[in-house]
């Protein structure tokens, strides 16, 4: 790669392609974010909630704002009581759909290479063929 000089969109700073999607998608949260919304199509926020339990709506707030801006999802209000508001992937965010399923199917790969499917293999876990499982 050699010494590249630093560049910056939307106060993103990177040196590399690579480090600019990896600081797109930083975080615990954002890959998921972005990969239910790719599996969904279209996600409300507490949908989105639902799907992420562990998150907080405060932190589920902040990521979402930051996809916005960094233009990988679209909001769309309805002037509507109470209000309503979706959220989809840009076109350029569903490019990285089949990126973030070769991940997915990796993970069933170190799980598998870690010996610990048989440790998950009853129900509620999500299984290597489940597409479905929320994460």
């Amino acid at each position: 790669m050699g010494s590249c000089k630093t560049k910056e969109i939307n106060g993103n700073r990177y040196k590399c392609y690579f480090e600019l999607a990896m600081c797109l998608l930083s975080g615990k949260w954002k890959a998921i974010i972005v990969y239910h919304l790719a599996e969904t199509g279209v996600m409300r926020f507490s949908e989105l909630k639902r799907s992420m339990p562990e998150i907080t709506e405060r932190m589920l707030s902040k990521q979402l704002k930051e996809l916005e801006t960094d233009r990988l999802i679209s909001k769309k209000i309805y002037n509507q009581i109470p209000p309503k508001v979706e959220y989809r992937l840009t076109d350029i965010a569903e490019k990285l759909f089949p990126i973030l399923n070769r991940m997915r199917d990796w993970g069933v790969e170190y799980e598998k290479y870690m010996g610990a499917t048989e440790k998950f293999a009853d129900a509620g876990y999500e299984q290597p063929d489940d597409k479905t499982a929320t994460v």
